[in-house]
């Protein structure tokens, strides 16, 4: 589990294709409290870390790497850029037990790809408009909770369109901006999302309900 707050942004410094696609993630983290198995949630996907190494010191030098396992159905379901070398991924460490939960329960799979339909500045952040599919249209809320490449957002407002699909407004402060990639995204642009786990239980229930 995570909670879509960033702690970190990585850079893909390899793409190797041994069977899966083999990723290293250089990274500012302390790779000695990196244990091989731990999941890492890159870009709002949960991956299982397979190796690491570098070192970090209190001079601010830091090579530390860390190394995942990325399969053609993730790569298949997710924004294709992101699997590049010299991509920009946001990082977030799993979830430990008496963590602060600071934004929302995130599981890291992602549900859907969206695009980037509009940006513009308004009143110093960053405005957004995402346009999302008809499979995951249902469960977006206005004032809901909504992950964005494993960033926790709220969503500002909703607009069904006729062919099913949802186009979404979301308001990026100036600090989400600076310590995440979302302040790079430009229109056109893939995004990773994952709905609200409560939003797909209840959307469920409901389902059965009218059954």
């Amino acid at each position: 589990m995570f909670t879509g707050i960033i702690t970190a942004i990585g850079t893909v410094t390899s793409v190797t294709r041994t069977g899966d696609t083999r990723l290293v993630i250089a990274c500012p983290f302390d790779p000695a409290k990196i244990a091989i198995g731990a999941s890492i949630a890159c870009s709002g996907v949960c991956l299982t870390v397979v190796e690491r190494g570098g070192s970090a010191n209190e001079t601010g030098a830091n090579d530390a790497w860390f190394a995942v396992d990325v399969s053609d159905e993730t790569i298949s379901k997710t924004a294709p850029l992101q699997w590049r070398d010299g991509a920009r991924v946001n990082l977030e460490s799993a979830l430990k037990l008496g963590d602060e939960l600071g934004g929302h329960i995130v599981t890291g799979h992602v549900d859907a790809v969206g695009r980037v339909a509009v940006r513009e500045e308004r009143g110093g952040s960053m405005h957004l408009e995402i346009d999302a599919s008809a499979a995951i249209a249902p469960y977006i809320a206005t004032k809901g909770s909504i992950t964005m490449d494993g960033v926790s957002l709220t969503v500002n407002a909703v607009e069904d369109l006729p062919d099913g699909t949802a186009r979404f407004s979301l308001n990026i402060i100036p600090h989400t901006a600076e310590i995440t990639t979302l302040g790079a995204l430009q229109v056109g642009d893939g995004v990773n999302l994952e709905i609200d786990v409560l939003a797909r239980y209840l959307k469920r229930m409901q389902d059965l309900r009218a059954a």
